[in-house]
Formats: structure tokens, sequence, C-alpha cells
């Protein structure tokens, strides 16, 4: 038993450092270029985060504060959604559902689904966001969409681009 003591606790101490491997955090912008909004073919589904987890508790500070700021109606930009949280990532996908403003019959004025896994020290992103309008009601009338895959490294902003609409990411790993 006095043997299986110090083993037991080296492995204790060693237990933190190997869950906190695959733990990054995540910062994600969705922002409207100047010009006129672009509607999808169709309104966002009502089981738009069908297999995604939110992230609420597990949000964290922006960095990416500076960034936004440029991204002001001044520069032909507007921030519709600036958000970041800590994620572990495998090489399995997982998905977190975002979305910001007044939540109406299911719907947010902005929500989305980000896919993440990584592969090889690289990180395999989808990102797919809808920005909607409502009537007076409360009724979904009309959606924008950005979805974009892209394989990306840790700590590098990256851009997506999608028409009238755009995605800065920055995954970073603590």
């Amino acid at each position: 038993m006095r043997v299986l003591r110090p083993l037991l606790m080296l492995l204790c101490l060693m237990a933190p450092q190997a869950f906190a491997d695959g733990l990054f955090q995540i910062e994600v912008i969705v922002f409207r270029q100047a010009g006129e909004a672009l509607s999808s073919s169709q309104p966002a589904p009502d089981d738009w985060a069908v297999g995604a987890a939110p992230i609420a508790g597990n949000e964290r500070g922006t960095a990416l504060d500076g960034e936004a700021a440029k991204l002001n109606p001044g520069n032909g930009y507007e921030v519709l959604l600036h958000k970041a949280w800590a994620q572990n990532l495998t090489a399995a996908p997982n998905k977190a559902a975002l979305s910001t403003g007044n939540e109406q019959f299911g719907h947010f004025p902005v929500e989305g689904v980000v896919s993440l896994s990584e592969q090889q020290r690289l990180i395999d992103l989808e990102a797919d966001f809808w920005i909607n309008r409502f009537d007076s009601d409360g009724l979904l009338t009309g959606s924008e969409r950005v979805r974009q895959k892209t394989r990306l490294k840790p700590n590098e902003l990256t851009y997506l681009d999608n028409g009238s609409l755009g995605v800065l990411v920055k995954i970073t790993q603590p």
C-alpha cells in the first residue's frame, strides 16, 4: 500500500494537466458590412441549434475588443455578435450554440452554431449563423445566413467572408 501511495499522488498531480491539454478559448465576432442586407432563400430553421450545447457557463471575457471597435458604423460595419468561451477540443466535432438578443418563439436576432475539432495541431471550424428579422408580433420574417468551413491555426485571427456578413474567429490555448 505504501508503494501505491506515491504513485497515486503522482497520477493526481498529472491528471489536471492531462485534462487541460484540449481546453481552448474561442472568440467569435459576427458583423455586417455596409450595404443592403441579403436574405437567404429560407428563414432560419426552428431546430437551428440541434446537437449543439449552449456556451452559457463557459463564457469568458473577450480579447478582440480592439478589432470589434474598428467594426463600427463610421467604417461601414456593424457588430452583431461578440462572444468568447472556453471549450475542450478533440478530434470529434464539438458544437456550441451562440445567440444574442431577446428570444422570440425560439429564435434570436442572431443565432448560430460553431462546430470545432482539433486535427493534428490545426482546428477544423464550421460556422453557421443566422441574422433574423422579426415582424411587430415577434414572428420570424426573414434571415441572412453566413455558413463557412475552414481549417485554422490556433492563435491566429481568421476572417470568414460571406457577402454582406463576415466572421472573425480566434482560438487560443491558455
